[in-house]
């Protein structure tokens, strides 16, 4: 009979034994990070259900208490409980977050795709993208939240706009290597239609860069988000996230820093969580770094 593992052996296979089909192994830091992530987001996702009181509830009696049995993190200026808004707060800044990164994947993936495989489109559309680069990115959102009012779906756009040409131009760095291979030439030569040859034969081999410029766009738009929403540029004040929180708790930082701390905790986690694991996408996806550990 095979001895009980020690505990010390019982650790190092939980974090570093983790096979990947490429023979690759994950070490303690994207294990931590996925359980942090998975964490912050389930938590965000069953907020209505799981914190303990109405985040939008206001209590002038117990403002800016510490933290008791009631009110584990304590108050805001406001009377309302610390712990449901950081929580809850979550749920917006994490839509804003998924939704900038998928919506910017997917068009900067259609618009990186006619770029790079038809030439007499390529011109047109990275002098547009070039444009589109030269404007600061806060500007650029600053001004359209400005123009449209603060919401969610103006905070959004403004995230997404600006990561649009960054998707383009990486597709169509991937297209222009791609277009060159044989088999995409043979297609060609068969007389395959350009959307067979677009979605087929070109589009699969931009799916690992993009897996990982998907999760860097993400981070970057929480904090985007967040830095909007402190400067009084983003979701309505109404609205509990991380940053309107944070904008908030400014004001009382000295007789009470915990109303920065604990939501400028949870982006933290979140946002290193989230480029953790996509540093380790990059590395498992790149055939490069497979081949130098071979």
């Amino acid at each position: 009979m095979q001895a009980d593992p020690q505990p010390a052996s019982r650790m190092q296979w939980l974090f570093g034994a983790i096979a990947l089909p490429a023979g690759w192994r994950l070490g303690a830091g994207p294990v931590i990070a996925a359980v942090v992530l998975v964490v912050i987001v389930a938590s965000a996702l069953l907020a209505p259900l799981i914190v303990p009181h109405d985040p939008m509830t206001m209590d002038a009696v117990q403002r800016l208490k510490g933290p008791s049995e009631m009110h584990p993190l304590g108050t805001d200026a406001y009377g309302r409980d610390v712990l449901s808004r950081v929580v809850t707060g979550g749920r917006i800044s994490l839509l804003i977050g998924i939704g900038a990164a998928v919506v910017s994947v997917l068009i900067g993936l259609m618009i990186g795709l006619v770029s790079g495989f038809f030439r007499t489109a390529d011109a047109i559309i990275m002098r547009v993208m070039d444009s589109l680069m030269a404007i600061p990115s806060i500007l650029l959102a600053i001004a359209l939240v400005a123009l449209n009012g603060p919401s969610i779906w103006s905070v959004m756009a403004a995230i997404t706009i600006p990561e649009i040409p960054r998707v383009v131009r990486l597709v169509r760095s991937v297209v222009l290597s791609a277009r060159e291979e044989p088999y995409v030439e043979a297609a060609i030569a068969l007389g395959s239609s350009m959307p067979k040859i677009l979605w087929q034969h070109l589009m699969p081999n931009t799916l690992a860069p993009l897996t990982v410029q998907g999760t860097y766009i993400c981070a970057s738009a929480i904090l985007t988000e967040a830095i909007l929403s402190f400067l009084g540029a983003g979701v309505s004040t109404e609205i509990p996230t991380w940053g309107n929180i944070m904008a908030e708790g400014r004001v009382y930082f000295q007789l009470k820093p915990s109303l920065i701390f604990w939501p400028g905790l949870m982006l933290s986690l979140c946002i290193l969580s989230i480029n953790l694991l996509g540093d380790t996408a990059r590395d498992v996806l790149d055939p490069r770094l497979k081949k130098r550990e071979a």
